[in-house]
């Protein structure tokens, strides 16, 4: 581990004050790992961070004494993105947490990186319903005090979206149950506030949309911190749908349940989120919220359907005739808020559930083809049989996005390395289904040994070209994102001690 010199912490202290750095070993701990505990790296530095001109000095110090730095937000990520290999320097964004402006009349918000995903949605609803954001948000120019405010959100949803923050989803690009129908981060993604590697300060895009040239802001998202550190964030919201419906759909098996998502797409049907939970996840969650879901059913679809309110109903029957099709034993209909919200609480406190019956789990990633998602199920189910392990599916059906759930007890290492293993199989089962590594979780340092899988050193020589023009030294998020190359190295990518166990790939 190269620990940060006496003169830098002093640089740091001296950028941010000394309070807002931190150097005791007892306290990095803390920092060691993101949401990914399997792999785990003590940083070297933590500093607290305010505004962009903080983290413009505190890049320039690190830059100054040839260290390593990561950007950090509220470290939710699940792939080991945000860890500080070698003892880096974790600049920490969580403190730069203002909503800056709301524009209804234009349909945007600028944010600092630090802010909650959920908390912009809040702030975007009407005046009488708003909850007040962190620090008061600016009115947008011409906007008409008398009319009637529309509520608004941001689309992007992931599971995490209580605690996670926009400049970490921009970061992994993110997605969430609506991007179905919505899209990723990127697809709402207006203009960027970027710190580059070297401690410049750069404006991406901005409002308004479809401004020319190069479209930067769509480079940057998902390039996991190692193009740079975002600190301000445009965004475009999203009008309230006139009337939702959300159906939860019961199936006696999961093959079921998933044949029944490609029958629906198949139909011409685009819900606004279509999501599976199986018979495991369903039991944990009635466990802990007595939700009263079914627990003899094999698997449920959640289904949401949005749009104007005349076309609802039918397009539902719709759904309904094609679950039906496929098995369906019941259908329900949420009759209320109240009870959408019960049901959306089940698939995003799914993973809380499962905390409370096991010690450790592992959340996989991967995408792959609708039709295929019956076929890698099966194998999902092989591989724990194998291992000896139970693995549980709770995802973004609707977009291939699988998310299996390794339980495990990280206290036995013997299991520890049978669920490397498992995922290892699942990894490989998705690649050959001509899948993709991840969907909105990232590469990070977790998937590092999977990317020669899909890509060819020739490709992989392209990615760390474009990542050499942003950070020729390689100090932004080292090691993350991209395999070093293996026979000799480019500018931008030396060799990294991870000191953290690789996947089995």
């Amino acid at each position: 581990m190269t620990t940060p010199s006496a003169a830098l912490i002093d640089s740091l202290r001296k950028a941010v004050g000394a309070d807002n750095v931190i150097s005791d070993r007892d306290e990095l701990l803390t920092y060691d790992c993101d949401g990914l505990t399997l792999h785990k790296a003590v940083p070297g530095a933590v500093v607290f961070v305010h505004s962009t001109e903080e983290v413009s000095t505190v890049v320039k110090a690190c830059g100054a004494a040839k260290h390593a730095f990561v950007p950090r937000g509220a470290g939710t990520g699940l792939s080991g993105g945000a860890l500080a290999l070698d003892g880096a320097v974790v600049i920490e964004l969580a403190r730069m947490n203002r909503i800056l402006e709301i524009n209804r009349a234009d349909r945007y918000a600028a944010v600092e990186a630090g802010v909650i995903n959920l908390q912009l949605t809040k702030a975007c609803a009407p005046v009488a319903q708003a909850v007040q954001p962190v620090q008061p948000v600016a009115a947008s120019a011409g906007e008409d005090a008398r009319a009637t405010p529309v509520a608004l959100h941001y689309a992007p949803d992931p599971s995490s979206q209580g605690s996670c923050t926009i400049g970490g989803n921009v970061a992994e690009n993110a997605g969430g149950p609506h991007t179905l129908k919505y899209g990723v981060t990127a697809s709402h993604l207006l203009g960027l506030d970027v710190v580059l590697p070297s401690g410049e300060v750069v404006h991406l895009g901005g409002p308004p949309a479809g401004a020319p040239g190069y479209d930067l802001c769509g480079l940057f998202a998902g390039s996991e911190g190692t193009f740079g550190i975002a600190t301000r964030i445009w965004v475009k919201l999203t009008p309230n749908p006139e009337a939702v419906k959300t159906l939860l759909a019961v199936f006696p098996s999961i093959d079921a349940a998933t044949r029944a998502v490609s029958g629906i797409i198949a139909a011409g049907i685009i819900p606004a989120a279509l999501e599976l939970i199986d018979q495991f996840i369903i039991r944990a969650v009635e466990a802990w919220l007595h939700l009263g879901f079914p627990l003899d059913a094999g698997a449920v679809l959640l289904i949401e359907l949005d749009g104007l309110r005349d076309g609802l109903e039918p397009l539902a029957q719709r759904v309904g005739a094609v679950c039906r099709e496929h098995g369906c034993l019941d259908l329900r209909t949420a009759r209320d808020d109240a009870e959408r919200a019960l049901l959306w609480k089940a698939r995003k406190q799914a993973f809380g559930a499962l905390g409370r019956i096991s010690p450790s789990f592992y959340v996989q990633d991967g995408v792959i083809p609708r039709s295929k998602l019956p076929e890698l199920l099966a194998q999902i189910a092989a591989s724990a049989r194998k291992y000896g392990l139970l693995v549980a599916n709770v995802f973004h059906a609707g977009d291939g996005n699988l998310h299996p759930v390794i339980i495990f007890d990280d206290h036995d290492p013997k299991q520890e390395e049978k669920a490397l293993a498992c995922n290892s199989e699942i990894m490989l089962a998705v690649v050959a289904a001509g899948g993709a590594l991840s969907g909105e979780h990232g590469i990070g340092i977790e998937k590092l040994g999977f990317m020669p899988r899909v890509y060819t050193e020739e490709d992989m020589d392209a990615m760390r070209r474009v990542r050499a023009v942003f950070d020729p030294d390689g100090l932004c998020n080292t090691g993350k994102a991209v395999p070093v190359r293996r026979c000799g190295e480019l500018k931008g990518q030396p060799q990294v001690a991870f000191g953290v166990k690789q996947a089995h790939a």
